[in-house]
């Protein structure tokens, strides 16, 4: 599996997230992965508020609000692109805006 702490950016609104890939990188992972009910086939993407840790989905419908929502779908279909630290920007992704919104914190990439 492989973790990635992103900002979750739209109108007004920071949350930090961490979004997790429900594919196994070895034998354990992925039976224990299979065992939970998260077969193979299509990737799918676990998202957690760091703030809210019992706010966790892997659908992105299940999410009761436009941010989260987009967010997360924007997460799985982009997934294999995004790195620590990166921001995805709702109100960018939605055309509501021009440039993405920019890093509160400008990480260094050899440690991400």
């Amino acid at each position: 599996m492989r973790v990635v702490a992103l900002e979750v950016r739209d109108r007004g609104t920071f949350i930090p997230v961490f979004a997790v890939s429900m594919i196994g990188f070895n034998d354990a992972q992925q039976d224990l992965l299979r065992r939970a009910g998260y077969g193979a086939g299509n990737l799918l993407i676990a998202l957690t508020r760091m703030e809210l840790p019992s706010m966790c989905e892997y659908d992105p419908a299940n999410w009761r609000d436009r941010t989260m929502q987009v967010a997360h779908k924007y997460i799985t279909d982009h997934f294999h692109k995004l790195h620590n630290g990166d921001v995805v920007d709702v109100e960018f992704i939605l055309g509501e805006t021009t440039e993405p919104k920019k890093k509160e914190y400008e990480y260094d990439r050899r440690t991400s």
